[in-house]
């Protein structure tokens, strides 16, 4: 068994069993995939993936159990590799964050900057994706840590750490009707319900606090564009297509000086950002530092103190005393 045709069945996954993009990904032949895969199964002596003709279209009962151990696998291939850079160089190496668009648009630039001059050779990667392509960027140990605003419930297998509380907001142009509206009072969710909205991908984000609220008042918002990109979003509501909810954060009164804001805290219940990482994995001490300019209520034995707790339950409480930043 080599850890090749691991990280072949583990990118067949996260690339929706597609093999030509799971080669592009590995840097290898779409033969060479197939092939690997083959072999691995002859192994272990059973299929991973079922088949139409030459095409695969669905992981097997025997690959949904065998698949997330080549994941832990994998996983813990790269803490050794950590362990042995921590040893060889403590103040080199390289941060893999997977992240949403928002967050690496409008909060990580300056922690990324501060960071950087304090460890100037440590290289970080950005990646982004689905909250189940991120938990599995994070299982394999393609990534060290995620940071994630919603749909939590894609990341039970990791230990996932509150940072910070964020609220939305609305964005029109400055002579929508909802812009005079606001002036004259509180802004009301049947109001919004009225227009038609642009905002983040439901589906991204799992049930969202926004399509909670809706619902909760039997409304059925008219959605006419969803995207992943807060500035994509912004785009469409100046060329007059709808009206824009986004995260408060994003909203940058320089550039975004065409729209106006409007306060929709008192619409939308707060979503929690967390950082999450697998239990019980090796941090170097530069990942610590990140953790904490991050989120500095996350010292290094408070995050320690998470990954060996035994439930979700136990880690809660680590944090009852905690008041999280507002953003």
């Amino acid at each position: 068994m080599k850890l090749q045709q691991l990280r072949c069945i583990v990118a067949m996954v996260r690339n929706n069993l597609n093999v030509s993009e799971t080669a592009a990904a590995l840097h290898t032949s779409q033969p060479g995939v197939s092939k690997q895969i083959r072999q691995l199964e002859d192994e272990v002596g059973v299929q991973l993936f079922e088949r139409s003709g030459r095409q695969i279209v669905a992981v097997t009962p025997a690959g949904k159990d065998i698949i997330p151990v080549a994941e832990r696998i994998l996983a813990g291939t790269e803490d050794i590799r950590n362990l042995g850079r921590q040893h060889a160089d403590p103040h080199s190496g390289e941060l893999k964050l997977a992240t949403t668009h928002t967050q690496a648009r409008y909060v990580l630039p300056a922690i990324i900057e501060s960071f950087g001059n304090r460890y100037p050779r440590v290289n970080i990667h950005l990646h982004q994706g689905t909250p189940q392509q991120m938990a599995a960027m994070v299982d394999s140990g393609e990534v060290d840590f995620v940071i994630a605003t919603e749909g939590l419930h894609h990341y039970d297998s990791l230990v996932m750490l509150p940072c910070s509380h964020w609220s939305r907001a609305v964005v029109v142009r400055p002579e929508h009707a909802l812009f005079k509206v606001s002036q004259l009072g509180s802004l009301t969710l049947e109001a919004l319900a009225s227009y038609p909205l642009i905002t983040y991908v439901f589906g991204f984000t799992g049930q969202s606090q926004l399509d909670k609220a809706f619902r909760a008042r039997g409304l059925l918002p008219n959605v006419v564009l969803t995207a992943a990109d807060t500035d994509v979003i912004k785009t469409y509501v100046r060329s007059g297509l709808g009206v824009g909810i986004i995260a408060r954060m994003a909203y940058e009164e320089a550039q975004d000086a065409d729209l106006r804001l409007l306060d929709a805290s008192h619409l939308f219940q707060n979503s929690t950002t967390h950082i999450g990482m697998r239990q019980h994995r090796e941090l170097r001490p530069f990942m610590y530092d990140f953790i904490q300019q991050f989120a500095p209520h996350l010292s290094a034995d408070r995050v320690d103190a998470a990954l060996k707790a035994s439930s979700s339950r136990e880690r809660q409480k680590l944090f009852s005393d905690i008041r999280l930043p507002q953003y």
